[in-house]
């Protein structure tokens, strides 16, 4: 007997069982599994299962009050661009003093939770990101065999090593002239602040290279880049070693891109997801862009977004067994290194108590709005 036919042999017995007296109810079941196939205990929990009303979640009940708390922890989730459920785990004690309309009793409840719980209740919320678009690396050839591989490991126990990486915003395209992005990410406390420049000429490199070291909360001692153009020439190599402190200068290996593994990651979360992959060729908006970047994007990712680092990479037969720090703000990580001043400490402390995560999330939306409607009155404009 195939299944349709037994569910709707189903529908036919069941209202004879629920008509029949004592004495037959107690041979229907025996009639229907013998028919069927089933047992007779079998028989009598499907006979009597009412179709109408919804079946009892199996385990126990639930700890947290879904309603309650998936207003709040909507909006932290939100803010902060939508953080996976351990970094979000890590990020809550940061976020949830700001959100000021949160009674003690639900704030008290999303601290409990733990990242599979949010996962749970983030899950209906889950939203799905376009692909990628072009890179445009393109090989150096003049420093390459002068300027030295990093073939080893910094002392990443202190901050002062830096890697960076640019990327393009030319759409579809890499031809003609467009708006480039600067990354730069320091090793060990994951602190990463960003620049634009009007294409990758040397100039507009170095120039916002000094600027972005103006604004850095340490001395730079390493300074390491992939083989593009645009960071292995000779004004950038003499601004590095040509200085009272020299900064040691160095370049992956070519076509290794996971040796620039820590600012490579960063690419996608702090670059991508906010101006997409859409093509920026207005050269005024190299300034809004920068204005942005200075003060709140860059407060708002190094003091309240939490990352995960890997603390080992282990082999175990053909596999590598990876374990990670748990979430951290680069502001966290260097508050408390030991090689950090206090004079240093006390200055970042004091500007995360300056700063609320929903103000600077505002003002970084009105500011990208205004970019978003530059370009498209460029495009709009004959």
């Amino acid at each position: 007997m195939s299944l349709q036919s037994k569910r709707e042999y189903l529908g036919q017995i069941r209202s004879r069982y629920r008509r029949a007296g004592r004495v037959y109810k107690s041979k229907i079941p025996d009639e229907y599994g013998q028919v069927c196939g089933y047992d007779r205990k079998d028989a009598i929990k499907r006979l009597a299962a009412d179709p109408l009303r919804p079946r009892r979640k199996a385990g126990r009940k639930p700890r947290y009050d879904k309603k309650l708390l998936l207003p709040g922890l909507k909006r932290v989730w939100l803010a902060n661009d939508q953080m996976c459920s351990k970094r979000l785990r890590a990020a809550l004690p940061k976020w949830l003093p700001h959100r000021s309309p949160l009674s003690a009793a639900s704030r008290a409840q999303l601290l409990a939770l733990s990242p599979a719980t949010l996962n749970r209740l983030l899950q209906p919320l889950r939203v799905r990101y376009p692909g990628k678009g072009l890179g445009g690396t393109k090989p150096g050839t003049r420093l390459k065999h002068p300027l030295p591989l990093r073939t080893g490991h910094w002392d990443i126990t202190r901050p002062g090593f830096i890697e960076a990486d640019t990327v393009a915003h030319g759409g579809n395209s890499l031809a003609g002239n467009f708006v480039w992005r600067l990354v730069f990410t320091n090793i060990f406390s994951g602190w990463t602040q960003l620049r634009a420049v009007w294409n990758k000429g040397a100039a507009g490199i170095q120039e916002q290279i000094a600027d972005w070291k103006k604004q850095t909360p340490f001395a730079l001692e390493g300074f390491d880049c992939d083989n593009g153009s645009e960071f292995l020439n000779y004004p950038l190599l003499n601004y590095f070693t040509q200085r009272d402190q020299p900064v040691a200068f160095t370049r992956s290996r070519p076509h290794h891109k996971n040796d620039n593994t820590h600012v490579e990651q960063k690419n996608w979360t702090q670059v991508r997801q906010w101006l997409g992959w859409e093509r920026l060729e207005d050269p005024q908006l190299v300034a809004l862009i920068n204005d942005l970047y200075r003060v709140e994007w860059s407060a708002y990712q190094n003091f309240f977004c939490p990352s995960m680092q890997l603390a080992s990479k282990v082999r175990v037969r053909s596999r590598y067994v990876k374990r990670d720090d748990p979430p951290q703000t680069p502001y966290e990580r260097r508050r408390q290194s030991p090689t950090v001043s206090a004079e240093n400490k006390n200055r970042l402390q004091a500007d995360y108590a300056h700063f609320n995560p929903f103000v600077l999330k505002k003002i970084i939306e009105q500011k990208l709005k205004r970019i978003l409607r530059s370009q498209v009155s460029t495009r709009l404009s004959p």
